[in-house]
């Protein structure tokens, strides 16, 4: 698929305005970025917390630790020599919140914050700072991200504005903090054939998983719609916020509001996104 080049601001705006604008929340922002151009609703300064999208930013700063060298995606850093790729893919076989081994890894996709807790302890050892410093140095600051914080968790802790999270996307979109092949592997599905929860949405068979960055595949039911393609990749969060890129086509979108993610989002985000997509599609050339 070709890359978008160019696409009306003005007429993506309406569409989230008129899609994210209608959602039955307090507040919400979004935007829809490529290299060359940005659309956003909402105010861009309010400051909203991620939940999970946090994982995304995590595995961004993860990514630099092992281009520094701190360790390699096959070293063992986890419970019962979990290795970082098994980890940063969900894979690890640890549960959610515990550190409990729930199936032997590499074994199961078992959604996971304490996985990426275990990831951001291994890198304070190597680093020698606390991980919330770290991940400030390495991705907040070369980013302008001038709002956002890690507060808590490494796998939902942290919290940003609208504008934080378009500087985010451009670096996904352009990487400069990360070597693009890095970025490509991050997308890229590990351990295929591996079965698992998304949770809210249940179990998928397979459930495929790049490195922080989920992989939408054939998923159903799903946040995405089925007319996404199966490459495009992101992560939502329990906070009522999404994160998607389509790599092929160089755009992304982020939605945040303050309502937790439950049953208004579930006929809302796939439409939502269907129908941007689609007009994003039709500006391809």
């Amino acid at each position: 698929m070709s890359a978008v080049k160019t696409f009306d601001s003005a007429t993506v705006r309406t569409l989230l305005a008129d899609t994210v604008g209608e959602y039955p929340v307090d507040h919400a922002a979004a935007a829809v970025v490529s290299p060359e151009m940005t659309a956003t609703f909402g105010d861009d300064s309010r400051v909203y917390e991620l939940a999970s999208v946090t994982k995304l930013v995590v595995a961004w700063a993860t990514m630099m630790a092992v281009e520094e060298g701190f360790f390699a995606l096959d070293d063992a850093i986890g419970e019962e020599g979990a290795t970082l790729r098994q980890l940063l893919a969900h894979a690890g076989g640890v549960g959610f919140a515990t550190r409990t081994m729930e199936k032997p890894a590499g074994t199961r996709r078992i959604y996971s914050s304490a996985g990426y807790e275990m990831i951001a302890e291994a890198i304070e050892r190597e680093a020698g700072m606390p991980f919330a410093e770290y991940l400030h140095e390495t991705v907040f600051a070369p980013l302008g991200m001038n709002t956002a914080e890690l507060h808590g968790s490494a796998g939902h802790g942290m919290r940003a504005s609208l504008a934080d999270m378009v500087a985010f996307a451009g670096e996904v979109l352009t990487p400069t903090l990360l070597d693009p092949i890095t970025v490509a592997t991050m997308m890229t599905v590990q351990l295929p054939d591996l079965e698992g929860v998304v949770p809210g949405f249940g179990m998928q068979r397979p459930c495929p998983w790049g490195l922080g960055f989920e992989i939408h595949g054939y998923k159903e039911p799903h946040w995405l719609p089925a007319t996404m393609p199966p490459h495009v990749a992101g992560h939502f969060g329990q906070a009522g916020t999404y994160f998607w890129i389509d790599p092929a086509m160089s755009v992304a979108m982020v939605m945040l509001t303050d309502r937790a993610f439950g049953d208004w989002a579930k006929p809302l985000w796939a439409p939502t996104n269907e129908r941007i997509y689609t007009h994003l599609s039709r500006r391809t050339n």
